[in-house]
Formats: C-alpha cells, sequence, structure tokens
C-alpha cells in the first residue's frame, strides 16, 4: 500500500499548538496554482509560509499528483525557508496518495494501490491520446493511481474543452472494452455485474480517471488522520476550491463535527445549499471577476493579515 521515497517525518516542533485556531485544506488548481500557467505566485507562498510558521495547519487535497506539489509547491516553500518544525500535508490524487514534507523535504510517498486504476487500462489510454488526442492534450506520467490527461497550455480553451469532450467518450468506451463499469457526470455504463467502479471525471484543464471511491471527502478524511497523528485537532476548518466538488471538503468535515466555512473562487458554476456558510471574494470587499489564484491568494493575505502577520 505504501511507497516510501525517503525518511519518515518527525512530529511537530513545541511551538504548534494542539488546537490552532484554524486549518487550510486547499485545492490546489485554481485557488493556489493559475489554471492558465499552472504556476504558483510567489505572493501565494509567502502566505502560505507565513501562515504555516504561525502554527495554522496548511494542508493540500487535490487531484494532482505528488510530483506536481513537490515542483511547483514544495520546492518553492523550501527556497522560500520553511522554519524548523513546520510541516506540510499534501493529499494528492483525491485521496490515493499523500506525503509530507519540511525543510529537508519531502517525507515518505504512500499510495493507495487497492484505489488504482488497472494498469492495462492506463497503457491503453496513453496510447489513444499519443494517437488521436495529442495536439490538444497530455497523458500525465506522473499520477499514481489515476490516469489523467491535460491540456496543453498553448491550446485555446474553447478547443480543448470540445476535444474533451470526445476524449471523455473514448475514454468511457474503452472502459467497457476492459469490462469495467464507469460513469461520467449523468452517464451511467455498469461493468457485467451492474457495477459501477470508476468515474470519469472532466474538469476545465484535465480529464481524470479515477475510482469512484476517491474524491476531495476521502482528502479530507485523510488531512484529519495526518493532523490527528500529529496530535493537532483545529478549533475550525476553512476549505478552499474552485469546482462543486470540491465542496465535499466542507461536507465531510461538518458531517463529522468539525467547524468549517468553504471558500469558491469560481462561483460562476452556483453556490449550492450548504448548512455551514461559503464564502467568495465579494466577502472580502472584491469584484465576482476576482475568481482562481486571485480570489485564494486573497483569502490567504487576510487569514495572513488577522493573525497579524
Amino acid at each position: 500500500m505504501t511507497a516510501s521515497e525517503s525518511p519518515a517525518i518527525s512530529a511537530p516542533a513545541a511551538h504548534v499548538p494542539a488546537t490552532p485556531p484554524l486549518a487550510l485544506l486547499l485545492d490546489v488548481d485554481g485557488p493556489v496554482a493559475s489554471p492558465v500557467t499552472r504556476d504558483v505566485k510567489r505572493e501565494i507562498i509567502d502566505d502560505l509560509m507565513a501562515l504555516a510558521a504561525a502554527g495554522i495547519p496548511v494542508i493540500f487535497n487535490t487531484g494532482r499528483s505528488d510530483a506536481f506539489i513537490r515542483q511547483q509547491v514544495m520546492e518553492p516553500m523550501i527556497a522560500a525557508g520553511i522554519p524548523a518544525g513546520t510541516i506540510i500535508h499534501a493529499v494528492c490524487e483525491k485521496g490515493a496518495v499523500w506525503f509530507s514534507y519540511t525543510a529537508a523535504g519531502p517525507g515518505p510517498i504512500h499510495v493507495d494501490r487497492e484505489l488504482a486504476v488497472p494498469a492495462a487500462y492506463g497503457d491503453d489510454v496513453r496510447r489513444m491520446v499519443a494517437e488521436d488526442y495529442a495536439a490538444h492534450m497530455f497523458f500525465d506520467e506522473t499520477k499514481r493511481a489515476m490516469v489523467s490527461v491535460e491540456q496543453h497550455i498553448d491550446v485555446p480553451s474553447a478547443d480543448y474543452l470540445a476535444e474533451q469532450k470526445l476524449f471523455d467518450a473514448d475514454a468511457m468506451d474503452l472502459m467497457a472494452r476492459h469490462g469495467l463499469g464507469v460513469v461520467r457526470l449523468d452517464h451511467h455504463a455498469p461493468n457485467s455485474d451492474d457495477e459501477v467502479d470508476y468515474r470519469v471525471d472532466p474538469t476545465i484543464i484535465s480529464t481524470d480517471i479515477e475510482s469512484v471511491r476517491l474524491g476531495k471527502d476521502l482528502g479530507a478524511s485523510r488531512a484529519v488522520e495526518l493532523l490527528a497523528a500529529q496530535g493537532i485537532t483545529p478549533a475550525a476548518w476553512r476549505t478552499v476550491g474552485d469546482s462543486r466538488t470540491d465542496y465535499a471538503m466542507a461536507d465531510w468535515l461538518h458531517h463529522n463535527d468539525h467547524a468549517v466555512k468553504h471558500v469558491d473562487v469560481r462561483p460562476a458554476d452556483g453556490i449550492p445549499e450548504k448548512p455551514y456558510a461559503v464564502l467568495t471574494a465579494e466577502d472580502l470587499g472584491l469584484g465576482a471577476s476576482v475568481i482562481h489564484d486571485d480570489a485564494g491568494g486573497a483569502f490567504l493575505r487576510s487569514w495572513r493579515d488577522a493573525l497579524g502577520g
């Protein structure tokens, strides 16, 4: 179940409170990394560092691979100078992969192999992308459990989204040929045992093919477990995302009796009725046009300012 790549990370330093006033559970694409460039702004790195140094737990909960987090988030944070005793957690591939890092680098990479897409299916998707879709997207070789394709940065969004629909349909047909049950949005295609074990999940820049057991709710559960292992129980949580599926983070936390507010940095998809507060950039006095990492960065700065940082 677990693949280790470096020594285990030790317990936090004594200055980290057992009950911090807040913990942050952050989607990465959108709130932290630009969905256009895939990069993370330096000011966002600085705010994340300041919050973590102040004892606020920072956990990433993303569909991205551990390799992406290491390159786009961990390495810039280490370069900026992570304080001694500060641990950052990353739950990747929607809960199938997780690791933690300090100023010394990453700890062990944990992979739940039971949640992995069959390798033979992934090999066929790789071939399909190379033969039919390489002009618009690439196969993500860094995923350990999911099968993902992503838009080339230089491809216009409208062109990619049109091609994505064709790819998703082919990916579902390929599932059937492998005898696997699959769902995409409202389209269910069960296997011969009338079971659906996998999901084709499109986003504005990618498609993830994954176990139906994966999701931002599983990521939230892993985040709570990671903090509990450190003896940390936050007084409240802030979850941050840019899609309707990201609400599953706050749903899980609320259902399990954690105080939580959710930040939606792309509310144009519509804000569902929830039993917890939902915040947008307008709650900071910003216009509705402030979205994605501009909105995510504004919230990080507001929380930093509230701590006097």
